[in-house]
């Protein structure tokens, strides 16, 4: 058992102290969790027991973080992961926080994809939505369904199409040119070639 010798309040977060058993500093906890426990100068513990607390403390102020962190809209658990990470926390706060989001409802990466391709079904084709879901750490799996689930691409293609196309004359070169703007787009070969018209380089469609 060690003796707390001093709790104060830290300099960058005035949220947070730091706490000193034996004159030494021992740990960094939240003023909730020393108000909660009812830690003061003079107690006796252990450094153990001060490490659940910190433990328990580091996990709410975590979880607290990430729901904050979700409240302008939804993110992949893989988002929420680094983000997280780079506020410092360790892998096993990370683990629980992405646990209790996810029995929560706040993060489900097989809704989160659902919504993602269904809004951008609207300007960009399969493959780029497909390629931007597996970049935000979704799953195969989920991204296969959430695709699959958009139907086919033509209508979309065409609007795209006709923006791209507004103002300029329906020349050959330019209608190529829109063939492979389609096709950075994420639409296939076949519905670029079907909506623009666009013949590949040896000038066959």
């Amino acid at each position: 058992m060690a003796r707390i010798t001093e709790i104060r309040p830290q300099i960058k977060d005035k949220g947070r102290c730091s706490v000193y058993l034996d004159g030494r500093f021992c740990c960094g906890l939240t003023l909730e969790a020393v108000v909660g426990h009812r830690l003061k100068v003079g107690d006796e513990v252990s450094s153990e027991r001060l490490a659940e607390i910190q433990a328990e403390s580091e996990r709410q102020t975590a979880l607290d973080k990430a729901l904050t962190h979700l409240t302008a809209s939804m993110k992949t658990s893989a988002s929420v992961r680094t983000y997280l990470q780079k506020k410092g926390y360790l892998p096993p706060v990370v683990d629980y926080v992405l646990e209790k989001l996810k029995e929560y409802g706040f993060v489900d990466d097989a809704e989160y994809a659902r919504r993602y391709a269904g809004d951008a079904a609207k300007r960009k084709g399969k493959r780029l939505i497909a390629l931007e879901l597996r970049r935000k750490g979704v799953e195969e799996e989920k991204i296969a369904s959430a695709v699959d689930a958009l139907g086919g691409e033509e209508d979309a293609a065409r609007a795209v199409f006709e923006k791209y196309m507004r103002g300029k004359p329906r020349e050959r070169e330019t209608l190529y040119k829109a063939f492979r703007y389609l096709l950075s787009k994420g639409f296939d070969y076949e519905t670029a070639r079907d909506v623009a018209g666009g013949r590949d380089e040896d000038g066959e469609a």
